[in-house]
């Protein structure tokens, strides 16, 4: 068995699940609403308040997507009833971030300003406070979308492995190389 996939969802209060014909799982709560389709080998079964996913033989093919869309379904849940946050920060001298509705304007040091528009179903801030770098903070129900929109802003600008500035999460540890002076004589 998956270690994953064997692990049961807990409901919480407020969230309702529902299983189609079809095999699309439908998640709703106070945060909004997702849906899922799932792989017609794999059986989603609900029980008062418990989500089991199981699959039918031990084919490494069933067992692969036993655990993913045990994760994708638990995911799901988590963020229709808590939801996701992902924080970026901007290092450089003069890199900026500041938000006008949905639209993200970023000044990375390129000639131009980046004007990047976020999907409706994610709410973005940028501060920016004197004497630090300028934090952008994005929060969601979907995780997928998140973590999608959050790699492209992160596109505009990689960190760099030698003075670490770009576009970095917050808390993120970047391997550093030495530059030309630390060379042996």
């Amino acid at each position: 068995m998956s270690r994953i996939g064997k692990l049961p969802i807990q409901i919480p209060a407020g969230v309702t699940v529902t299983v189609s014909k079809d095999n699309t799982v439908t998640v709703k709560g106070k945060l909004g609403q997702l849906t899922q389709k799932v792989d017609p080998d794999i059986e989603v079964v609900i029980n008062k308040n418990v989500i089991n996913v199981s699959r039918p033989t031990e084919q490494k093919r069933h067992k692969a997507m036993h655990g993913l869309y045990r994760s994708l379904i638990n995911n799901m849940v988590i963020g229709v009833s808590t939801g996701f946050t992902k924080k970026q920060e901007l290092v450089g001298v003069g890199y900026k971030a500041e938000t006008t509705g949905q639209i993200l304007d970023l000044s990375l040091g390129y000639s131009h300003h980046i004007a990047f528009e976020i999907p409706a179903e994610i709410k973005v801030e940028a501060k920016t406070e004197r004497r630090s770098n300028s934090i952008i903070t994005m929060i969601s129900h979907d995780k997928q979308l998140l973590g999608h929109v959050a790699q492209k802003i992160r596109s505009f600008r990689k960190p760099e492995p030698y003075k670490g500035k770009g576009i970095k999460f917050v808390g993120e540890e970047l391997r550093r190389k030495a530059g030309k002076s630390a060379s042996a004589k």
